[in-house]
């Protein structure tokens, strides 16, 4: 039984190199994926029917099919080839992304399938899906109202005698790290009294005052009741702009477009992957030069700062006075939040990749020159201004380098309800 095999893969004489050397590559790297498939598995980072574990049956099946073309080598080297690539590009962008590269954009396949839960829209570029019910990868219960906000519908006339309370922020203010009913918003409509308010929360991961003013002016009003008043927790999506040269007073040269890709909301391309490496980076391609949605600055490969970028600030507080003046014409009163971190894991030279041109260590010192931004503009203003003492947040607050946890969000909400309440009676 032997004997035919090796001839087959040309190991027996008359030896046939051109046959032996795909199939011997095609068998040492078959070994490469079970091991690697295999360390993941142990480590619970490969999942069972996931896109990670097809990228694996699917690499093994190219290197099998070149075992089965070894009759044929020019063919079994091509499809060795096509094996190759898909595995270093696969692989490689995860060890380079896990090395600190900012920017590399990842081709290695997720362990779970992430439920989509945002949808393109002409003016904000991505919202929150409507009347969602999902469970994430890692298990966190979310539910979008049939308003597109994150949490539940009212029950119907709950809000005859009940003051609207309004949150707008970015991620840490849909709370990606919190499930339902354990985010800040939640927590603070609990310590306000559910009897009294009701809380709105206007967040989406990615958004700066920019998507925010454009809340403010078009989208406030959920459930066909004005808010009471408004709270904005800011500060860490605009810095994403920080050094970004000749930036685009909308944000609109790369934070705005990137926010397609940031929460998948392409119908191609863009951030998907799939469960080809090859595939995926053809359809990005395909995507930069016949989409409508493109980048008109690409800063990842600039040089980091530390220094202040005045334009942005000048910027930043534009947006808050803009916002102000809104809420101010309609009644409604305006309450900021200074953005606060988890510092311990913000140190060093790298860039997690949020933020192109700040390095870690730059991360909280710029963003407390733009709370005392914020602090002194608001203050001017007549608005409320809330200081939520950094010292005050442990690591277990976080989930990771700024997201709430559970608990983060219930010491946030602690910090926020006498003041928010006050604003708002």
């Amino acid at each position: 039984m032997l004997k035919p095999i090796l001839a087959y893969a040309g190991l027996r004489r008359p030896y046939r190199i051109e046959r032996a050397i795909p199939v011997l590559c095609a068998l040492f790297l078959a070994v490469v994926v079970v091991a690697t498939a295999g360390g993941m598995a142990a480590a619970d980072r490969l999942g069972h029917d996931g896109p990670r574990a097809q990228y694996f049956l699917y690499v093994l099946a190219l290197l099998v099919l070149v075992l089965a073309l070894a009759r044929w080598p020019r063919l079994a080297t091509a499809v060795l080839l096509l094996a190759v690539v898909e595995l270093s590009w696969g692989l490689g962008s995860r060890v380079l992304i896990r090395a600190g590269y900012a920017g590399i954009p990842s081709l290695l396949p997720p362990i779970a399938a992430e439920p989509h839960r945002f949808q393109w829209h002409a003016s904000l570029q991505a919202v929150p899906i409507p009347s969602l019910r999902i469970t994430s990868p890692s298990g966190l219960e979310i539910s979008h109202t049939s308003e597109g906000t994150r949490g539940r519908d009212p029950a119907p006339h709950a809000l005859d005698t009940r003051s609207v309370v309004a949150t707008f922020g970015g991620s840490t203010t849909y709370d990606i790290g919190a499930s339902e009913g354990d985010t800040w918003s939640d927590r603070l409509g609990e310590a306000l009294g559910p009897e009294r308010f009701f809380v709105v929360n206007h967040g989406v991961p990615g958004y700066s005052t920019v998507e925010h003013l454009i809340q403010t002016a078009f989208y406030q009003t959920k459930f066909g009741k004005p808010p009471r008043c408004a709270i904005y927790y800011v500060g860490w999506n605009d810095l994403r702009n920080a050094h970004i040269p000749n930036l685009d007073p909308g944000y609109a040269d790369f934070h705005l477009p990137s926010q397609v890709d940031s929460l998948k909301v392409r119908r191609i391309g863009g951030s998907h992957v799939t469960f080809s490496p090859v595939l995926t980076l053809l359809a990005r391609l395909v995507s930069a030069d016949v989409d409508t949605v493109r980048y008109s600055a690409d800063p990842y490969g600039g040089k980091p700062s530390s220094s202040r970028d005045p334009a942005l600030e000048a910027l930043y507080e534009r947006n808050i006075r803009a916002i102000s003046a809104i809420n101010r014409e309609r009644g409604v009163a305006t309450v900021w939040v200074g953005q606060v971190l988890n510092r311990a894991q913000l140190q060093g030279d790298g860039r997690y990749g949020w933020l192109p041109l700040v390095r870690d260590r730059d991360v909280w010192p710029l963003l407390q020159r733009l709370n005392e931004i914020l602090k002194r503009t608001a203050q001017a203003l007549g608005d409320v201004y809330v200081d939520a003492p950094i010292d005050s947040f442990v690591g277990a607050d976080f989930v990771d380098n700024g997201h709430f946890s559970a608990q983060g969000a219930r010491r946030f909400a602690e910090h926020l309800a006498p003041a928010v309440r006050e604003a708002c009676r």
